[in-house]
């Protein structure tokens, strides 16, 4: 079932776009409306169905590398008292 929220937002947003193209004209806001409707039922009856997704297949992991040995400590020089 379509989200109608989400659908009428559509329909408003291309009422809109066809409201701005004509240069705005007053009194034309239903035939904006219903021409907005049209085009979009035209575009979703004419929209291939989407595939579901597929998961990505899992990567191998790695081998971390060994880790790099620590050069030894040099020693301190004593403090003097």
């Amino acid at each position: 079932m379509p989200n109608k929220k989400l659908d009428e937002a559509k329909l408003r947003d291309a009422a809109y776009q066809l409201w701005l193209a004509e240069g705005q004209p007053e009194g034309k806001d239903q035939e904006h409306w219903h021409r907005a409707a049209e085009a979009l039922a035209t575009s979703d009856a004419n929209a291939e169905p989407k595939a579901p997704r597929k998961a990505a297949p899992k990567a191998a992991a790695k081998p971390k590398a060994p880790a790099k040995p620590k050069a030894p400590a040099k020693p301190r020089k004593p403090k003097a008292t």
